[in-house]
């Protein structure tokens, strides 16, 4: 359920931490945090959850969660990875978030990601490249092996309905019936 001022001080309370102030703790933590793989995950994991809801955006640009969620993603920890795609996946339909992606050299990672062995983060990479993809940047996104990526998850229903689908709306949205 998406949040707004009145719902989050019902749940915050009076006593309760502000939401700013809990991200930015998480923020801290995470940076703070340099050998624990595990803490990482989580935190990540955690920030990634409060990206799918708007309420959250600007605290999640003005704390720089975006460019720390792209960082997650070239990292060689496989759930790092799958934690900061989506993030990136669950923000990304906002124009503002994208921006940012795209700012931080977010696209190409994220088509690295279409060959990952997780099959959450092929999920959130096709995801975010469906809401990524704009005018701006559809060259760089609509390579001719992306869009063969693109197809060949289509049509692999069998193998995986949720990349088939997902592969189809990308396509459906993004590929003329010419091409």
């Amino acid at each position: 359920m998406f949040t707004n001022e009145r719902r989050q001080e019902e749940r915050t309370g009076r006593s309760g931490t502000p939401r700013l102030q809990y991200l930015q703790e998480l923020v801290s933590q995470f940076q703070n945090t340099t050998d624990d793989e595990e803490t990482k995950e989580k935190i990540v994991a955690n920030l990634a959850n409060f990206a799918y809801d708007p309420y959250n955006y600007t605290f999640l640009r003005q704390l720089n969660v975006l460019e720390l969620f792209v960082d997650c993603i070239t990292e060689p920890n496989e759930k790092l990875v799958e934690f900061g795609l989506g993030g990136i996946c669950n923000c990304c339909a906002d124009p503002a978030n994208a921006v940012i992606i795209t700012q931080c050299g977010g696209i190409p990672l994220v088509i690295q990601c279409l060959s990952s062995p997780v099959r959450n983060t092929v999920n959130y990479a096709i995801g975010s490249l469906y809401y990524l993809c704009n005018a701006s940047n559809k060259g760089e996104i609509m390579k001719p092996e992306v869009v063969d990526v693109m197809k060949r998850y289509a049509a692999a229903e069998e193998v995986s309905l949720s990349f088939s689908n997902l592969a189809k709306a990308f396509l459906d949205k993004h590929v003329s019936e010419t091409a």
